[in-house]
Parts: C-alpha cells; sequence; structure tokens
C-alpha cells in the first residue's frame, strides 16, 4: 500500500516540479528570443544608416541556430531536472509517509497486542463459566468460589482497559493540563504511600532519602510515574529487601534514582523495557508476577511530556536503578498531558 501511494506521491512531485520548469523554461526561451530579435533589428538599423541601401548583411542561420540550440539546451536542462526530481520526489516522498507508515504500524502492533493481552483472562473466564454450567452437582459452595475467579478475571481485563486508556491518552497528548510548582519530596512520599501495603506483603522497605526540591510538572502525572515504578520495584525484588529513593540536581534537571535489590534485568531486555507489553520473562518472572507490561511505557511517556528522560541499569540478581531526569523549570505554557487521575492504579 504504501509502496504504490510512494510512487504517486512522487508522481505529482514531478509533476509539479515539471509544470513549474517548463513554464520557466517557456519563459526564459521567449526572453532570449525576443532578445536576439531585438538585436536582429539593431544590427538591420545600424547597417541600413550606414551602407547603401542596396547592401545590407545578417545571417540569418546564425540567429536560427542560435534559437535551435537555445531549444535543445532548455531541453537538455529540463530532462536533468526532470531525472533529478524523480531521484529527490522518491526519496522526499519515502520521508513524507514515513511517520504515517510508522503510525500505521504502531496501530496494528497495538491491535495485535491488545488482542492477544485481552484474549487470555476473557477464555479464562469463558471456560470457568462453561465448565460451571455444565457441572450438575455444582454446590454453593463451588459457586462462589467460581463467581469469585470470575470476578478476578474481570478485575483483570478492567485493570487493562484502564492502562490501555491510560496509555492512549499520553500518546495522544490531549487534555492540556497546566504546570505548577511542586515539591518532589511530597509526590515521592505520596507514591510511597500508595505502594506501602504492596511493601509490606514482602516485608520490603522504602528508604526515601529524595530531598525537598520544586521542579515545574504535572503533580498526579509524577505521582502515577512514581507509583509506576516503585510497584514495578516491588514486584520483582527479594523479600527484606529495600529500595532506595535518591535525588540531586545537577544542570538545570533533577534526577531522581529509585534503585532495588532485585532480581535485575537481561542486558538484552533492557532496550525493550519501555515497550507496550513488553516484559523480560526469562529474567525477570520467575516468581508469580501478575501485570500485562504497560506500566514503563506509562512512565516513559510521562517523563517525555515533562521533557526528561529516563534510564535504566541493572545487573542480574543484584537488581535494578530507574534513573529520571526531569527539568527543573519549564516555560508556564500549557503542556499536553493525560486527563488528571482521581484515582491511580498500577499497572
Amino acid at each position: 500500500m504504501f509502496k504504490s501511494a510512494r510512487i504517486k506521491l512522487t508522481a505529482w512531485y514531478l509533476l509539479i516540479i515539471m509544470v513549474i520548469s517548463l513554464c520557466f523554461s517557456v519563459v526564459i526561451y521567449k526572453m532570449l528570443t525576443f532578445e536576439l530579435d531585438r538585436f536582429e533589428r539593431m544590427q538591420r538599423s545600424r547597417i541600413e544608416r550606414r551602407l547603401p541601401d542596396n547592401f545590407f548583411f545578417i545571417d540569418q542561420d546564425l540567429i536560427r541556430e542560435t534559437k535551435n540550440r537555445l531549444k535543445m539546451t532548455l531541453f537538455l536542462i529540463n530532462i536533468t531536472i526532470l531525472g533529478t526530481s524523480a531521484v529527490a520526489g522518491y526519496f522526499l516522498a519515502g520521508r513524507t509517509l514515513r511517520p504515517i507508515s510508522e503510525m500505521v504500524n504502531e496501530q496494528n502492533r497495538f491491535i495485535s497486542d491488545s488482542s492477544h493481552e485481552l484474549r487470555t483472562p476473557l477464555t479464562s473466564l469463558k471456560t470457568e463459566i462453561e465448565v460451571g454450567l455444565k457441572d450438575g452437582k455444582l454446590t454453593l459452595a463451588e459457586a462462589k468460589k467460581l463467581l469469585e475467579s470470575n470476578l478476578e478475571e474481570v478485575n483483570n481485563l478492567q485493570k487493562l482497559s484502564d492502562g490501555l486508556i491510560k496509555l492512549t491518552q499520553y500518546q495522544k497528548g490531549h487534555n492540556g493540563l497546566a504546570i505548577e510548582k511542586i515539591s518532589l519530596l511530597e509526590v515521592v512520599s505520596e507514591a510511597a504511600g500508595k505502594v506501602s501495603k504492596l511493601s509490606k506483603v514482602k516485608s520490603i522497605t522504602i528508604e526515601n532519602r529524595v530531598k525537598d526540591f520544586k521542579v515545574d510538572a504535572e503533580k498526579q502525572s509524577i505521582i502515577e510515574l512514581f507509583i509506576i515504578l516503585l510497584d514495578n520495584a516491588i514486584k520483582y525484588s527479594h523479600e527484606n529487601t529495600k529500595i532506595f529513593l535518591e535525588a540531586k540536581k545537577t544542570d538545570g534537571m533533577v534526577e531522581v534514582m529509585v534503585k532495588d535489590q532485585g532480581v535485575g534485568i537481561e542486558e538484552k531486555d533492557i532496550p525493550h523495557l519501555f515497550d507496550r507489553f513488553y516484559r523480560a520473562d526469562k529474567s525477570r518472572t520467575k516468581s508469580d508476577v501478575q501485570g500485562y507490561g504497560l506500566g514503563l511505557s506509562i512512565a516513559k511517556q510521562i517523563v517525555d511530556k515533562h521533557r526528561g528522560t529516563i534510564l535504566v541499569k541493572s545487573k542480574l540478581g543484584e537488581g535494578t536503578t530507574f534513573t529520571i531526569r526531569l527539568p527543573i523549570n519549564i516555560r508556564r505554557t500549557k503542556v499536553s498531558f493525560a486527563s488528571a487521575f482521581s484515582q491511580v492504579l498500577p499497572i
């Protein structure tokens, strides 16, 4: 589809360029031939004044040859323009269509990935219901257990759909919110509080060493960012370990580090961590870890919206460190963010 579109776009480029080129060529030819004719008339007038009436000489063949050479020169110039424009137009058409192609491919991957992730809980839900309906001796206790399992799958579907909506909102960049001056310590402490129950289950201690730096940011999305990173750290940390939160100022930026003592990440998986639905299963899911691989994708979108960066360093068996760099001062204009979150749910 895009190959034929590229050829058509190239043809339109060529048509426009050649129409302009031919128009210029006609104008140039008319101007030059006009000058030649004027030169001929001036020479004729001068000769007639200096020589007898029956004697003057103007080389008409030379003038005709000059006009023909002019035509040939303009023709060759247009052929050269045509060839050069064909190559340049094909290249520019490719550059023009590339973002559209990438967007379509991204949409196709999004649909494919979403369908794949939705299929698992739906299949489980359908199977449990079908088995329960076919069981003529189903007791009240068994029915209650079946409903609890179904509710769990429904919650998983809701969490997945919420994550997809959230990610889509960030990617679209709609619903602009005003940037405000926020306390980094306050938002990090609030995020740590929201994941405290999860950390207590695994007896994990969160050591918050973040200083009270002030940064320009959208508060709710930054809270969401640290909830995602802390939730991720807790999931992949061993019991009775620590998670460290540290921050420092550098070059007009605030650098925040979230460091765990977990299972770590293989080097080959690090470049894909922020891809949608990506989970480094071989190195990170030796324990039962739930999730759909959307959290870090959302985190990356949040950081990008704040014109910052997020980096990952990890070593298998020793832990992982996420480093977020956010600008201290952002120009006070409306910046596109996802709509505000009334509730923050980790993905």
